[in-house]
């Protein structure tokens, strides 16, 4: 049982020089951690930290429990949570350092919570940093996600977040803080107020991008977009003007799996729909102070921009409205039918020196027979690449693809370069593969691996192009005029 004692003390001396353990709660650290690889007696000596990862400390443990034949050894994944609960702070005191921070500047209070939520295992940043991703020519970035698993039902998406038993009600509630039912003893959140309401940020622990987070409702309240979300949207970036905020369209298909918990996503990365130019500029005679504009962008996006929060809202609140309700039949708009509502916008936030620059997504999950998932979701041809819902993060140019893609480009980059066929079981890759051939008469394995990523960017441009729910901008144009829009 020394080798288990040792691999305590290797934790505990790193959790002394990376998560502030105090001496004095050493000793009763140490005694929980028995505890949980069911020791009564102790065999260490003490350690000093050795300047090793994280993950490798816990590799050693989980190995030492092993040999030992320890039933705690069975769950790894709970051990090594509640493990790395243990040696962190508890929430009151990284709220308190939160707060500290904050004192000095938001971004280095944020800073501090990610690099804390890092060390401590919470957010996995090695498994994050191992997905391939790159930027294309487009400007879409593109990333393979090999820490999480494929939803190609929607239905299945909705469940894998959900929880069964009333408690906590849902994967994002407050309550799940220190819950060991969903290895979440090291989840840590700080305290928000939106709105005049109780609101806290957290953040992913399987990122998609730089700092990932959600800011989530106290209350377990559904998902909605009015002008309160606006408002508290811009009073989320004036706290943290280094951060992006946005909220998926709070609809099934085209929103987020946790439709049942009003929040939004957001980090500290600037991504492609944020520097999309206008290319129809549009102003409203009662808004004389807010400048407007289609985005020069794949799917269907508008900009408004303005230094007055609460003008800004109320002019996001009319173009809302004006969508929300919108009947085109012979585009297949349906606003709303005996299904329920259909159109909605999905609003993302950064804080400029013009001001507040709230982009709105015009988003629609109506289906057909012919589009049985969506209209304007991704059309079944490139359900090879992408079937998941298109999200906030997609739509803003952010794509993430199902980690089995790794094995199954590397196979067609391997035809590329020797010239074989697809083999039967890779028919659904017919049309992706022909196009990468057409790109050039012969490849090497540096030309087929360029011409897949090529390919791969082509893909996800017309997936956003097949969210648009007007296929070009002047149509966007149009529709903003009817709202009261002029051209600018």
């Amino acid at each position: 049982m020394k080798e288990v004692c040792d691999a305590i003390d290797c934790l505990i001396a790193y959790a002394r020089a990376k998560l502030e353990l105090a001496a004095r709660d050493e000793t009763y650290v140490r005694n929980t951690l028995l505890g949980l690889v069911g020791l009564e007696s102790y065999e260490g000596a003490g350690k000093e930290y050795d300047g090793r990862s994280v993950s490798a400390l816990l590799s050693d443990l989980v190995q030492a429990c092993e040999r030992a034949q320890l039933p705690c050894a069975q769950t790894p994944e709970r051990l090594t949570d509640g493990v790395m609960g243990a040696l962190m702070l508890p929430p009151s005191a990284v709220e308190e350092r939160f707060a500290q921070h904050m004192a000095a500047s938001s971004r280095e209070a944020t800073e501090w919570l990610y690099s804390y939520s890092v060390r401590s295992d919470y957010v996995k940043k090695e498994k994050l940093d191992a997905n391939p991703r790159f930027t294309a020519d487009n400007g879409l970035i593109v990333t393979i996600n090999l820490a999480k698993p494929e939803f190609r039902d929607p239905k299945k998406a909705v469940s894998g977040n959900s929880v069964k038993g009333g408690y906590p009600k849902c994967t994002i509630c407050r309550e799940n803080e220190g819950y060991f039912g969903r290895n979440k003893r090291t989840l840590r959140t700080v305290s928000l107020t939106l709105g005049g309401e109780p609101w806290f940020w957290q953040f992913s622990p399987y990122g998609y991008f730089h700092e990932h987070g959600i800011a989530v409702n106290a209350r377990h309240t559904p998902m909605h977009v009015d002008r309160g979300t606006f408002v508290k949207l811009m009073e989320f970036v004036d706290l943290f003007p280094h951060y992006f905020i946005g909220c998926n369209a709070a609809l099934p298909r085209i929103g987020g799996s946790v439709l049942a918990h009003d929040h939004f996503q957001g980090g500290g990365e600037v991504l492609p729909l944020h520097t999309a130019a206008v290319s129809i500029p549009l102003r409203h005679p009662d808004f004389p102070d807010i400048s407007a504009g289609v985005l020069d962008w794949f799917g269907t996006a508008v900009r408004i921009t303005g230094r007055d929060a609460g003008r800004v809202a109320d002019c996001c609140e009319l173009v809302r409205a004006a969508w929300e309700s919108y009947a085109d039949p012979a585009r297949g708009i349906i606003p709303a039918d005996g299904e329920g509502q259909h159109s909605a916008v999905s609003p993302t936030v950064v804080k400029t020196e013009r001001g507040y620059e709230m982009n709105l997504i015009l988003r629609n999950n109506i289906t057909s027979a012919q589009y049985p998932d969506g209209v304007f979701h991704a059309h079944p041809e490139f359900h090879v690449i992408k079937k998941e819902s298109i999200g906030l993060i997609e739509a803003q140019g952010l794509f993430i693809l199902p980690g089995r893609l790794t094995l199954q480009l590397a196979l067609l980059e391997e035809l590329l370069v020797s010239g074989g066929e697809l083999p039967a079981d890779y028919a659904d890759f017919a049309m992706v593969f022909s196009e990468m051939k057409a790109m050039a008469p012969s490849f090497t394995k540096e030309t087929a691996h360029e011409a897949v990523r090529r390919e791969l960017a082509s893909v996800c441009e017309r997936i956003l192009g097949n969210t648009a729910v007007f296929k070009t901008q002047p149509e966007t144009a149009q529709f903003m005029q009817k709202a009261g829009f002029l051209h600018d």
